[in-house]
């Protein structure tokens, strides 16, 4: 034991414990200043490139045009279609995933045995694992046919079947979130409830999600920003049209897609079509980060202190 040791040994291995307290504090603060330092790089490379783009295309025009043919010999900006398609999109895939997510997390969170919740919460969370490109596949493959069967009008590549697709892949984020937001509910909350007479369905609605809620809420905002930001499943299974509708039946374009498809073009560096890509990623980061701002502010309102 170390209070038994001489104090001069004592104040050595103290110096000691302290040094190494203080390599490890400035170990992690470079981890922590290489991920802002990133981020700010980031922000910085879309900024630069996106103030040369402006400098030729009207910020007026590019958000609020409705017409986009950016790779066409006679151009135009607008980047509403865009902007439609990724609400498309995103609206399908929450759609999906918000009501089957929450179940899923109340079923878990209060229904479901622990060996039930030990085989069912892995087995969910695996969805999150499988490559995006392989839900695209599944979408083209397998979700479009089945569409096009019940609506024969619609294009091999739809909103729609790369809207069920994303909707499939942020499940498990939206599930695990919650579930875990759910479980954090203090059990004496439950007891209280029960012991007033409470059914089960009782106390998982009115009692652990209100308590759970802007944790909640914030997983919800989370796999919006997700969805928004998703790129291989939408450039596969929705198509490459920037269409301006909000019909989920035709083939649209995302804001991600047309930043893949010009990506891996063969595009001049440092040219106008190039600069869209920055013009475009700028607002998609600006939309991600809105929504997460307005996850922090609902997670700050919303919480409960027990």
């Amino acid at each position: 034991m170390i209070l038994d040791r001489p104090y001069e040994e004592k104040t050595a291995r103290y110096k000691k414990i302290e040094r190494k307290e203080k390599l490890i504090k400035i170990l992690l603060s470079m981890f922590a200043g290489v991920s802002v330092l990133t981020t700010i790089g980031i922000i910085g490379v879309l900024l630069s490139e996106s103030i040369g783009f402006f400098k030729e295309v009207s910020i007026v025009e590019f958000l609020t045009g409705t017409e986009w043919t950016a790779l066409f010999s006679n151009p135009k900006f607008g980047v509403l279609p865009l902007v439609a398609g990724t609400l498309v999109v995103t609206v399908i895939g929450c759609i999906i995933a918000i009501p089957l997510g929450l179940g899923s997390a109340i079923y878990l969170s209060e229904y479901a045995s622990k060996r039930t919740r030990k085989i069912l919460k892995p087995t969910l969370e695996i969805l999150a694992g499988i490559p995006t490109i392989v839900y695209g596949y599944f979408a083209l493959t397998v979700l479009s046919p089945v569409i096009r069967t019940v609506f024969p009008s619609s294009s091999v590549f739809n909103a729609l079947s790369g809207g069920i697709a994303v909707g499939i892949m942020i499940l498990p984020m939206i599930s695990s979130l919650s579930e875990d937001a759910m479980r954090a509910v203090p059990e004496s909350l439950r007891e209280g409830a029960y012991a007033l007479g409470c059914t089960k369905l009782e106390v998982a609605t009115k009692v652990v999600v209100p308590a759970a809620l802007s944790s909640i809420i914030s997983s919800f905002i989370l796999g919006i920003s997700r969805a928004i930001g998703e790129t291989m499943i939408v450039a596969l299974a929705a198509g490459s049209t920037p269409n301006m509708t909000l019909n989920p039946l035709e083939s649209v374009q995302t804001m991600t897609a047309f930043i893949a498809q010009v990506a891996s073009g063969d595009v001049s560096h440092g040219g106008l079509i190039y600069k869209t890509i920055f013009a475009v990623g700028l607002l998609l980061f600006c939309i991600t980060l809105g929504l997460n701002v307005l996850s922090r502010y609902i997670v700050k309102k919303y919480k409960e202190e027990y």
